[in-house]
């Protein structure tokens, strides 16, 4: 019976030792290829001020996990908007979002990426300084990346290019801004070592039992 507690813990050990090497950013921070290579693909598509802002966040890569906020005021007329299309008709808002999305989500999960939060406004912004127009927001979420090379692989798919219309048409507006991750309660490394720690307890207790 030792063995098998001795079998029981090694196999939860390695198991969170797996998982953790595949959400944990291994390849450390960009390379200053890759930034020039990444900065040559946004240069036809990005205004001076956006590139200039890009190449900053790429620069400053530590290579750690970082949250994008995000702030979304949703269309509430898609057909108004300049990027509408034939392809869209019939689409409501978050519609046409969920198709900008869609190609998203596998690209994302493959490289741990993923959706921390998400959720539908409650009220207009209730405290606002030094900007206009922010009053109004209808949805907020918060999409984790496993690291900054990630968020520019997804990004760089040209199903991205494609879709981009789509997002347009969706929205009114929207602010995106990434934020360093310094400690989270809800990260998945710390949550499930605790439940395989619970998980192999209980297990051990019921092997018990039959010794």
């Amino acid at each position: 019976m030792k063995n098998t507690s001795v079998k029981l813990w090694l196999s939860l050990g390695l198991g969170y030792l797996a998982f953790s090497y595949w959400y944990t950013n291994t390849g450390g921070p960009l390379t200053a290829a890759e930034i020039s290579a990444y900065s040559e693909g946004y240069a036809d598509s990005a205004t001076e001020k956006q590139l200039e802002a890009l190449v900053n966040f790429m620069q400053s890569d530590q290579g750690n996990q970082f949250v994008m906020v995000n702030l979304l005021d949703m269309n509430p007329m898609p057909s108004s908007s300049p990027e509408y299309n034939s392809d869209m008709d019939g689409m409501s808002a978050d519609q046409l979002l969920g198709h900008y999305m869609e190609h998203m989500y596998p690209a994302l999960f493959k490289r741990a990426s993923h959706p921390l939060f998400f959720g539908t406004a409650v009220a207009p912004a209730l405290d606002i300084v030094g900007i206009e127009d922010a009053r109004h927001w209808t949805q907020g979420a918060l999409m984790r990346y496993r690291s900054r090379r990630d968020m520019l692989e997804i990004a760089t798919n040209p199903a991205f290019d494609e879709r981009h219309a789509f997002k347009l048409a969706a929205l009114t507006k929207t602010i995106a801004f990434p934020v360093d991750v310094r400690f989270s309660p809800a990260d998945p490394r710390l949550l499930l070592a605790l439940l395989l720690i619970i998980l192999g307890l209980i297990i051990d207790r019921v092997l018990l039992r039959y010794r």
